[in-house]
């Protein structure tokens, strides 16, 4: 008699794992992730300093801010936004970090990486997640070496410190914890223009800018219509993360991140199976 051979498929777990190591290897090996690292923190230490530079006529520049903390998070809760301060803190790692997503993605249809991958085993649903949370990763520490940079260029230029710890602190959670929701909807654009690199990345800084939300908010506001979820939902609650954040804001941006992460990963799914990824 033979015995005849079974093969299990491997489970989600098993598959997500292999997934996940073989993304945080190619994330680790590649210079474009340190370059990026080192990007989110020159960015915001050049901010504070450009702003005390004499001009031609020798007068100090007006400065930006008034506090070391308001280049990592805004001073209150934002929608519309009323100056160029106002938006230039670490809400700007959402901009570079959907360029550093492209770049990261892109290179798996470049190298003919994806056309070996689902040739072999790998689901439409498992390489949405692992690359939603690898780049989630990567913007994370992002947050985190734009917040070492941020303050070392804050301090050099004698920016006032005093802040509730606590709130700085649970800012800096919020805008990492938002990491997961922005790199769901830069993996998941990016699926749509696979085949066109400049347009994924310009698709990615156009969004990470938050014009379109910033119009919307215009009209809402014109209309005399809440703004509210809008506030809280489409632009994320990456501009609730503030000075004066609390609990509460910290599981707002908890549900929304895991909202955004969802939406985008099932939607992305989808259109990886109903479509050529080659």
């Amino acid at each position: 008699m033979t015995k005849e051979l079974k093969f299990e498929s491997p489970t989600f777990t098993k598959r997500i794992k292999g997934m996940l190591g073989v993304d945080f290897y190619r994330l680790f090996h590649t210079p474009m992730f340190y370059i990026f690292l080192v990007i989110a923190a020159i960015i915001p230490a050049m901010v504070s300093a450009m702003t005390m530079m004499p001009d031609q006529q020798g007068n100090t520049m007006e400065p930006l801010y008034s506090n070391v903390w308001q280049i990592i998070a805004a001073s209150e809760p934002l929608y519309v936004i009323r100056s160029i301060a106002d938006y230039a803190n670490m809400n700007m790692v959402f901009i570079f970090g959907g360029i550093m997503v492209s770049i990261f993605i892109g290179h798996d249809y470049k190298s003919g990486y994806v056309k070996q991958l689902f040739t072999t085993h790998a689901k439409k649903q498992d390489y949405m997640i692992s690359k939603s949370l690898v780049c989630a990763f990567a913007m994370a520490c992002m947050c985190l070496t734009y917040f070492i940079g941020g303050t070392v260029g804050g301090l050099l230029v004698g920016y006032e410190t005093a802040v509730s710890a606590g709130s700085l602190i649970i800012a800096i959670l919020g805008k990492m914890i938002m990491s997961l929701g922005w790199a769901s909807l830069y993996t998941f654009l990016n699926i749509i223009f696979r085949r066109y690199f400049g347009i994924s990345i310009a698709s990615s800084f156009f969004f990470g800018t938050g014009i379109l939300i910033i119009g919307v908010a215009a009209i809402v506001e014109n209309l005399s219509l809440p703004t509210a979820f809008l506030n809280l939902f489409l632009y994320g609650s990456s501009v609730n993360a503030c000075l004066v954040s609390n609990v509460g804001t910290l599981l707002t941006c908890i549900a929304v991140s895991a909202a955004w992460a969802v939406f985008y990963n099932v939607l992305g799914t989808k259109i990886l199976s109903k479509s050529d990824v080659y």
